[in-house]
C-alpha cells in the first residue's frame, strides 16, 4: 500500500520526520506485505498541532453538522468494505468470511450506533433548580488501538471522538497498520476538515509514550494489555488528562447442568476459538457443575475436534493463525505451562496442526482437571486455549470466576432465569453473556478490576469525550 510510510497529518499523506520502520508480515504465510514508518515525537507534535488548531474550529460545529459527516463517512465506509476486510485478512490472518461479517462489519456497525445515540443526545439540559448544563468537546484526543480487533476498535475511539467535536491522533497498532491507513483514505473522502483526524504510526514506547505525556492532549483513550494500559496511565498523570481505557481479560463461563449442554457447550467451546482466541473477553475459563463435568468434557472435546484451522483467504467458519511469531511462542509455552501444572490435554496440545508447517497455526487445545490457581487459569494466553474447571454450589462457581485481576465479561448458562439474574449480579465484569446472548452494537462495553474503565460504545461512549460546564444564574 503506497501509504503506508506516510502518515496523515492536517489533511494530507505526508512523509514522516522519522526515518524508523518495520515490515508488516502476513500470519498466514510469513510474507512480508509491506513496510511501515514508525513515528516519534517530533511527528507526534505536528500531528497534536494539527489537532490542536482545527478543534478551535470543529469543537463550534452543530451536532447536525457532525452528523452530516458521520453519515458521509458510512457511505464511504461501505463503499471500502471489502478494502478492510481484505486488509484484516492480509494482516493479521482473519478469515475472510469472518473478517467480513465481525472485523469489518464493526465500521459500519458502530458508527450505526453512535448515530442513533448521537440523533437522541441532548447537549445542554436544565437542572430542576434553574441551573443549565452543558456538555462539550473534550479536546484533543489521543488514540491507542490494537492488533486483534483492529477496525472494531478504531471505530469505536475514532467516531465518538469525532461525533462529539474533538480532534484526535489515531496510533493504531504498529503490527496491523494496513486497515487504519484505509480508514484515514475514507475519512479523508468523507471530507472531515483538516487536521480534525490525524494517523501516525510507530511503537508504544515512542508514539504511544508521547502522545500520553503531550500537554495539549485532553484525553488518551487505549485499548490493549494491561501491562501498557498501566504504563499510559503513568504518563498521562504528569498532565492530569483522562484516560479510558479496555484491557485483558480471563473471562469466566459457569456452566450448570439444568442447561441445554450440547449445545451451549458446544456454542462456548466456539466463542472462546473465534478469532483464534485472540480476543480480550473470549470465555476460556469453563467453570462446570459436578454432576455434568463427565457429559460437558465429551461435548468439549468433540467441538474443539471439530473447529478447523486454515487458510485465511478461503471461505467459511474456521480459524485461522495467530498473528505472529511472538504470539505464537508465547502461546505455546503457556500450553507446556499447563502440561507441566498437572492439567489435563483434553484436546490440541503443542506444536502446528498437521500439514500446517508455514504460518503462525495453532491447534484449538483444551485443558481440563484444572484449578484456578494454575497460570492457565489465570493468566491471559490470548489464543484458541480453553480450561475447564470443576464447581460443586452456585457459591463456588461465582468465587472461582471472581477470583481473577480481570472483569472484562462473564458467560453464564442456565435455563434458570431466576438464577441467571441472581448469579449475574454477583458476577464482576462488565458484561454477562446470558445462554449465548451476544454483543449489540451501541451498547456499552468495558471492565471492571484491571480490565479496565469507562466504556465504549453507544451514548456512554460518546459522553467519554465530552466534558461538563454548568452555568448559574441565567
Amino acid at each position: 500500500m503506497e501509504n503506508l510510510r506516510k502518515f496523515y497529518i492536517d489533511g494530507r499523506w505526508q512523509d514522516p520526520i522519522s526515518t524508523g520502520t518495520m515490515p508488516v508480515l502476513n500470519p498466514a504465510t510469513e510474507v512480508q506485505e509491506g513496510t511501515v514508518a514508525l513515528g516519534n515525537n517530533e511527528d507526534v507534535n505536528l500531528a497534536v498541532t494539527a489537532a490542536k488548531k482545527a478543534f478551535e474550529s470543529f469543537s463550534k460545529t452543530t451536532k447536525q453538522e457532525r452528523m452530516d459527516l458521520l453519515h458521509r463517512l458510512k457511505i464511504v465506509t461501505q463503499r471500502r468494505f471489502e478494502d478492510l476486510a481484505q486488509a484484516m485478512r492480509t494482516e493479521m490472518g482473519a478469515p475472510i468470511t469472518m473478517a467480513r461479517d465481525a472485523q469489518a462489519d464493526a465500521a459500519i456497525g458502530h458508527l450505526d450506533g453512535f448515530l442513533e445515540a448521537l440523533e437522541s443526545f441532548n447537549e445542554s439540559e436544565t437542572l430542576s433548580n434553574g441551573d443549565e448544563v452543558i456538555h462539550e468537546p473534550i479536546g484533543v484526543c489521543g488514540l491507542i488501538t490494537p492488533w486483534n480487533w483492529p477496525m472494531n476498535q478504531i471505530a469505536l475511539k475514532v467516531i465518538p471522538a469525532l461525533a462529539t467535536g474533538c480532534t484526535c491522533i489515531l496510533k493504531p497498532s504498529e503490527h496491523t497498520p494496513i486497515s487504519a491507513m484505509i480508514y484515514a483514505e475514507i475519512i479523508d473522502e468523507a471530507g472531515f476538515p483538516a487536521g480534525v483526524f490525524n494517523l501516525v504510526n510507530g511503537d508504544g514506547p515512542t508514539v504511544g509514550a508521547a502522545l500520553s505525556k503531550h500537554p495539549d492532549i485532553q484525553m488518551m483513550s487505549f485499548t490493549g494489555s494491561t501491562r501498557a494500559g498501566k504504563s499510559i496511565t503513568r504518563d498521562a498523570s504528569e498532565t492530569i488528562k483522562r484516560v479510558t481505557l479496555e484491557l485483558g481479560g480471563k473471562s469466566p463461563n459457569l456452566v450448570f447442568a439444568d442447561c441445554d449442554l450440547e449445545t451451549q457447550v458446544t456454542a462456548s467451546v466456539d466463542e472462546c476459538m473465534y478469532n483464534t482466541g485472540q480476543s480480550c473477553d473470549a470465555p476460556t475459563r469453563l467453570l462446570v457443575e459436578r454432576s455434568c463435568y463427565g457429559e460437558v468434557l465429551q461435548i468439549a472435546k468433540k467441538a474443539a475436534m471439530a473447529t478447523t484451522v486454515g487458510d485465511p483467504k478461503k471461505e467459511g467458519d474456521h480459524i485461522g493463525p495467530l498473528f505472529d511469531q511472538i504470539q505464537f511462542d508465547r502461546v505455546q509455552t503457556m500450553i507446556s505451562v499447563g502440561i507441566d501444572e498437572g492439567a489435563t490435554v483434553l484436546a490440541g496440545g503443542v506444536g502446528k496442526p498437521n500439514g500446517m508447517d508455514l504460518g503462525w497455526y495453532v491447534k484449538p487445545t483444551i485443558f481440563s482437571d484444572v484449578s484456578n490457581d494454575m497460570r492457565i487459569a489465570q493468566e491471559e494466553i490470548f489464543g484458541p486455549v480453553l480450561v475447564i474447571i470443576p464447581f460443586e454450589t452456585e457459591d463456588e462457581a461465582i468465587a472461582i470466576a471472581n477470583d481473577t485481576p480481570y472483569g472484562l465479561a462473564a458467560y453464564l448458562q442456565t435455563k434458570d432465569p431466576v438464577r441467571a439474574r441472581r448469579v449475574a449480579a454477583q458476577l464482576r465484569a462488565g458484561a454477562i453473556h446470558i445462554n449465548g446472548g451476544g454483543f449489540n452494537y451501541g451498547s456499552p462495553f468495558g471492565g471492571y478490576k484491571q480490565s479496565g474503565n469507562g466504556r465504549e460504545g453507544g451514548i456512554m461512549g460518546i459522553e467519554d469525550f465530552l466534558e461538563t460546564k454548568t452555568l448559574h444564574g441565567l
